[in-house]
C-alpha cells in the first residue's frame, strides 16, 4: 500500500512473487478461532464458497454451542444444510495444532488487546511459515496486536474486519500491520477479493478503522438529534430510511440489529482511544440508551429495544416516558411526498424543509458530513474508500463525500472544494487529486451504455465480442411483446454471443399475469394459446444460440424460462429461483415443464418431487439450492462475488455453444402412483393445488416425446385458465402481491 496514489487499489500485479503470494492462490483451508457471532459467520461464508474450513472457540461445549446457534440463524449463514456439517469443530484447549497446514488462520476472538495477544503468542509456534494470519477486530490496532511478535508474523499478518452477517455484507476493511510488503498487501487483496468473495477497502490502522469510528458516531449522533427534537424513533426512521438513501431500518431499528451494548462497547473504546477528536463527545450514551441497557433490553437478541416485538407487530420505546407504547404512523410529507426524488434533490428538500425533517437533517446530517470531512486524513487512504465503506457496510447510496459534493460544500463546510471531478478524486489531505478506481471487473450491467434498442430489448456493449441483452420492463417482467421482440431481434443477429440479463433489481419475476388476467376475463382462449406457443418458440431459439443467462434477484417463472432455455446460465448465489406458477393457479407453459421434466428423468423419485415442488410452489431460496433441486445443469455456475456476474457471464458467453437436448426417456407406469402418494403427504396443499399438480403429472408422466409434452403445456394451461379458482388467484396476486390459497 506503499507509494501508489490509490493505495493497495490500482495496479495490482497479475504475477505476484513470494511464499505468501504463492500461497494464496491455490490455498483452500481456514482456520477460525473464535465461534461467537463473527467467528461462525466467517466460517460460514468460507465453507459456503467452497473453503475446507475449521472452527475453534475456547472449549469443545462453547464451540459446539455457538455454532448450534449460528446454523440456527436468521437470515441463515449457510446456503443448505448440509454445509455445515462440513466444517470442523474443535477448541482452544485440545486442538490449537490445527492450525497446522492451514493457508489462512483467522482469528476472531472477544474484542480484547491481551487475549488476542496471549492466544497469538501459542500460535506463532504453530502456524506454517508461509500462512496468512489475520484478525477480525472491529477497532483494536493492527500495530498493538502484533507488539512482541517475530518479524516473520508480523510480516504475514493483517486486519480483516468481515462485516455481519458476512454471508450478505459484501464488504471487507482489510488493514496493514505496518510491516507487510506491497507485494504481500496486493497478494491479499487479491485474494480476498477474488477467492473470498468480498469486496475490499484498505483502511488506515487507527481506532475503529472507517465503519466503527463513523458508522458508530453517526448511529450516536442520530439518537441524540431526537433526544434532543422530542422525535419518536418511528419518525426518525422514516426520515433516515429510504429517504436519505438509506435501509429501511433507519437509524432506531439499527440501533436493535446492532445491540446496545455492541454499540457502548464500541463508543467506550473509541473515547478512550481517541481523546482528541473534538468530536467524540458524541459517544457519550444517551439517556434512552443508557435507560435500556440498565433494563436489559438490549435489542434484538434480547427481544426488545427501540422497539419490542409482539407478534408481526411492534411497540415503540418512547423517548420520553421511557415506557413501549403502540407505534405511531408518522406523518412527515417532507419524507413521503419526495421519496421518488433523486436523493441530490432529497436531500436539499430536506435540509431546507421548515418542519421537524428540516430541522433533524440539519442538526444530524450536517454535523455527520463535518465529521466525515474531519476525519478523512486520519483514518481513510482514499475518499472513495470512505465512502465504499458506507455504501457497502452500511447500505447507503451514497457516502459522506458523495453527499457533500450533492448538497455543495459550500452549504455544508463554507468551502468550494469538490471531492469528485474530472480531475480525479481528492486525496485525503487536500494537496492533490488523483484517480477515481473503477475496476471494470465489478462493473454492474447498468454501468454499460446501452448501444441499441429493438422494441422492448436493450442492447448493451459488453466487450470482447459479446453483447448484453434485456427486456426494458418493471423488474424483467416478460410481456407478449417482449417475446417478439427477443424474437425478431435474434433473427436478425443469429451469430452473436449474448448475456441475457437484467438491469433491474431483478432477473425476472416471470410472465405479464396481467396479460392472462385479460385475456381470461375476454375469454380469448385463442390469445393465450398463441402467447404460450410464442414463449416456447423463443426458447427453442434461444437454445441454439451463443446466449448465457445472468440470473440474480428473483429468477421466476416465464423469465427462468428463458434462462433454463439458454445453452448456459450463472446464477448469483443469493438468485430466488423457481416456477412458482402454481401459486397463481397455473402450470409453467413457456417449456417449464418440459424441461424440468428433461432433467428430472433419471428415476421416477426425482420425478415425483420435483412435481411436487412445483405443485407447491416451491422457488429456492438460493442458487445453492436451486442447483441441488435440479433447476441448474451441470455447465451451469453459481458465483459468489456479490459484483462479478457480469464479467463471469461475458467470459462464458464468449466460449458458450449449444448443448444437445438430453435424450427422451419413458418413465415407467408406477411413477404416477408414486407421485399420487408424495402429493397426499405435502403439507399445506389446498384441493386446487393437487388438481394442478394432476395437470403437472400428466404432462411429465404421460407425456411420450418433447413434441408431445410441449403440446400437453400448452393444453393443461388453457385447462386451468377456464377455472374461476385460477381466475381469482391471478387477480389477487395482481392486487396483492401475495398468493391466494383457495
Amino acid at each position: 500500500m506503499k507509494g501508489s496514489q490509490e493505495p493497495f487499489l490500482v495496479g495490482i500485479l497479475s504475477s505476484i512473487v513470494g511464499s505468501l503470494a504463492n500461497r494464496l492462490k491455490t490455498g483452500n483451508t481456514v482456520c477460525v478461532i473464535g465461534a461467537g457471532t463473527m467467528g461462525s459467520g466467517i466460517a460460514a461464508h468460507l465453507a459456503n464458497i467452497g473453503f475446507n474450513v475449521t472452527l475453534l472457540d475456547l472449549t469443545t461445549h462453547s464451540v459446539h454451542a455457538c455454532f448450534d446457534r449460528a446454523k440456527s440463524a436468521k437470515p441463515p449463514h449457510f446456503f443448505v444444510k448440509g454445509t455445515a456439517d462440513k466444517i470442523r469443530l474443535g477448541s482452544i484447549e485440545e486442538n490449537l495444532d490445527w492450525v497446522k497446514g492451514a493457508d489462512w488462520v483467522c482469528e476472531a476472538i472477544v474484542e480484547k488487546l491481551d487475549a488476542k495477544r496471549s492466544l497469538y503468542e501459542k500460535l506463532e509456534a504453530l502456524v506454517d511459515e508461509d500462512a496468512l494470519l489475520s484478525t477480525n477486530t472491529s477497532g483494536l490496532e493492527i500495530s498493538l496486536l502484533v507488539k512482541d511478535r517475530s518479524d516473520s508474523f508480523k510480516r504475514r499478518f493483517f486486519g480483516t474486519h468481515f462485516f455481519n452477517p458476512p454471508r450478505y455484507l459484501k464488504l471487507l476493511e482489510l488493514i496493514e500491520s505496518g510491516f507487510n510488503s506491497d507485494e504481500d498487501s496486493a497478494a491479499v487483496l487479491e485474494f480476498l477479493e477474488q477467492r473470498v468473495a468480498r469486496r475490499v477497502v484498505p483502511a488506515l490502522d487507527t481506532p475503529g478503522f472507517i465503519a466503527n469510528r463513523y458508522g458508530m458516531w453517526s448511529m450516536y449522533q442520530a439518537t441524540h438529534i431526537a433526544e434532543k427534537l422530542q422525535l419518536s424513533p418511528e419518525q426518525v426512521d422514516l426520515i433516515t430510511g429510504p429517504f436519505l438513501g438509506r435501509p429501511r431500518s433507519g437509524s432506531f431499528r439499527l440501533n436493535d440489529i446492532v445491540g446496545l451494548d455492541i454499540m457502548e462497547d464500541i463508543a467506550r473504546n473509541q473515547m478512550a482511544r481517541c481523546p482528541e477528536d473534538p468530536y467524540i463527545g458524541t459517544l457519550v450514551n444517551p439517556k434512552s440508551v443508557d435507560y435500556l441497557l440498565s433494563q436489559g433490553n438490549i435489542g434484538d437478541k434480547a427481544g426488545k429495544g427501540f422497539y419490542d416485538k409482539i407478534g408481526r407487530d411492534y411497540l415503540t420505546f418512547d423517548l420520553i416516558t421511557h415506557a413501549y407504547r403502540q407505534r405511531i404512523e408518522p406523518n412527515l410529507p417532507t419524507v413521503t411526498d419526495n421519496l421518488r426524488n433523486p436523493l441530490a434533490e432529497r436531500l436539499k428538500l430536506g435540509l431546507a424543509a421548515k418542519d421537524e425533517v428540516g430541522e433533524f437533517m440539519r442538526l444530524y446530517l450536517l454535523p455527520a458530513l463535518r465529521y466525515a470531512d474531519y476525519l478523512k486524513g486520519s483514518i481513510c487512504h482514499s475518499i472513495q474508500g470512505f465512502d465504499r465503506v458506507m455504501q457497502w457496510g452500511f447500505g447507503w447510496e451514497a457516502g459522506p463525500f458523495e453527499m457533500i459534493d450533492m448538497i455543495g460544500a459550500a452549504n455544508v463546510l463554507g468551502t468550494s472544494k469538490q471531492y469528485y471531478s474530472a480531475a480525479g478524486q481528492l486525496k485525503p489531505d487536500e494537496t492533490d487529486h488523483f484517480l477515481i478506481v473503477k475496476e471494470p471487473e465489478f462493473r454492474s450491467l447498468a454501468d454499460y451504455p446501452i448501444v441499441a434498442s429493438h422494441g422492448l430489448v436493450d442492447v448493451r456493449e459488453l466487450g470482447e465480442g459479446v453483447q448484453s441483452i434485456e427486456l426494458r420492463t418493471k423488474m424483467g417482467s416478460v410481456p407478449p411483446q417482449g417475446v417478439e421482440d427477443l424474437h425478431a431481434f435474434l433473427d436478425i443477429n443469429p451469430e452473436g454471443r449474448y448475456v441475457l440479463a437484467s438491469s433491474t433489481r431483478a432477473f425476472s419475476v416471470g410472465f405479464d399475469l396481467k396479460f392472462f388476467l385479460d385475456a381470461i376475463e375476454r375469454e380469448d382462449w385463442l390469445a393465450i394459446e398463441n402467447a404460450l406457443e410464442r414463449l416456447q418458440s423463443l426458447g427453442e431459439k434461444l437454445a441454439t444460440r451463443r446466449v448465457v443467462a445472468a440470473l440474480h434477484g428473483y429468477a421466476l417463472g416465464g423469465g427462468l424460462e428463458l434462462a433454463l432455455s439458454c445453452p448456459q446460465l450463472i446464477a448469483l448465489s443469493d438468485a430466488q429461483i423457481g416456477l412458482p406458477e402454481a401459486k397463481v393457479g397455473l402450470i409453467p407453459g413457456g417449456r417449464g415443464v418440459t424441461m424440468m421434466r428433461q432433467r428430472c428423468q433419471d428415476g421416477p423419485q426425482m420425478m415425483r418431487d420435483t412435481i411436487a415442488q412445483m405443485t407447491s410452489g416451491y422457488v429456492a431460496s438460493n442458487a445453492v439450492e436451486a442447483r441441488q433441486n435440479g433447476f441448474l445443469r451441470s455447465q451451469d455456475k453459481v458465483i459468489f462475488h456479490p459484483d462479478m456476474l457480469i464479467t463471469r457471464a461475458r467470459e462464458m458467453a464468449k466460449v458458450v455453444e449449444p448443448v444437445a437436448a438430453p435424450e427422451w426417456r419413458q418413465m415407467p407406469p408406477f411413477t404416477a402412483g408414486m407421485v399420487d402418494e408424495k402429493l397426499k403427504e405435502t403439507d399445506g396443499l389446498t384441493a386446487y393445488d393437487v388438481l394442478i399438480g394432476e395437470q403437472l403429472k400428466h404432462c411429465m408422466v404421460k407425456s411420450t416425446s418433447y413434441e408431445d409434452c410441449v403440446r400437453l403445456e400448452r393444453e393443461r394451461f388453457l385447462i386451468l385458465c377456464q377455472r374461476p379458482e385460477t381466475k381469482a388467484r391471478i387477480a389477487h396476486m395482481l392486487e396483492t402481491g401475495k398468493p391466494l390459497k383457495n
